[in-house]
């Protein structure tokens, strides 16, 4: 299911996905099948984690990439679970052929 909420999504973002919903920043970004590949992706993800791991491993993994890297942004793009998302944003048939854990690929 998908909204729209300016209010909800970070500064430099365009959607956000909390599960089973995802956010959007504007109302025409519905039409956008690549960000809209890339939120799904983030609900297999989440599902596959039973949602609160999700959550759990995304912050740890964040907080590790941070001390890492020392850029909020580097960071965030360095997660296992955002390089799987935005690798895979333009196969629109990868949610499909998704195998279980790709994440983990990432890492």
């Amino acid at each position: 299911m998908i909204f729209i909420s300016k209010h909800i999504i970070p500064r430099g973002f365009a959607g956000l996905t909390l599960y089973p919903f995802i956010f959007l920043k504007r109302e025409d970004l519905k039409g956008n099948p690549i960000l809209i590949n890339h939120e799904k992706i983030h609900l297999q993800q989440q599902r596959e984690l039973l949602i609160i791991f999700f959550y759990l491993l995304y912050f740890l993994e964040w907080f590790i990439r941070l001390l890492i890297y020392r850029k909020t942004s580097k960071a965030y793009k360095n997660l296992s679970f955002e390089r799987e998302a935005y690798q895979n944003e333009h196969n629109l048939e990868y949610i499909a052929s998704r195998k279980r854990w790709a994440f983990l690929w990432y890492l």
